[in-house]
């Protein structure tokens, strides 16, 4: 069975960073767009960013424009999100998925069960 498996979140202080990293397995990630999504607590889940197959990357939310960053490495077939200058409103589960398509189409597919990020000081 594929599996998506989320790790590096934490708590951290606003201004701080975080790598989030998405180990993909059972499937060739060459193949596939992902996307990280964040839900917050009493929110709807939200697309964050997309990395194509193509590593065309979108961004889903104007908010994390400059601070926010995603990766791709085939060959240890994992998706990284590198979070800098994090702050409180960025507190959330953040999952990562396949999208439906092989570039990024807002939609998802197979999802990890996510890691929490928690900014507070």
């Amino acid at each position: 069975q594929e599996r998506l498996v989320e790790s590096g979140g934490g708590l951290v202080q606003p201004g701080g960073s975080l790598r989030l990293s998405c180990l993909v397995s059972r499937l060739t990630l060459d193949f596939y767009a992902i996307a990280w999504f964040r839900q917050a607590p009493g929110l709807e889940r939200e697309g964050v960013l997309c990395i194509s197959k193509n590593d065309d990357v979108t961004y889903y939310v104007d908010s994390v424009k400059g601070r926010f960053t995603i990766s791709r490495d085939n060959a240890k077939s994992t998706v990284y999100l590198q979070m800098n200058n994090l702050k409180p409103e960025d507190t959330a589960v953040y999952y990562c998925a396949t999208d439906l398509l092989d570039w990024c189409s807002g939609g998802a597919d197979l999802w990890g069960r996510g890691t929490q990020v928690t900014v507070s000081s």
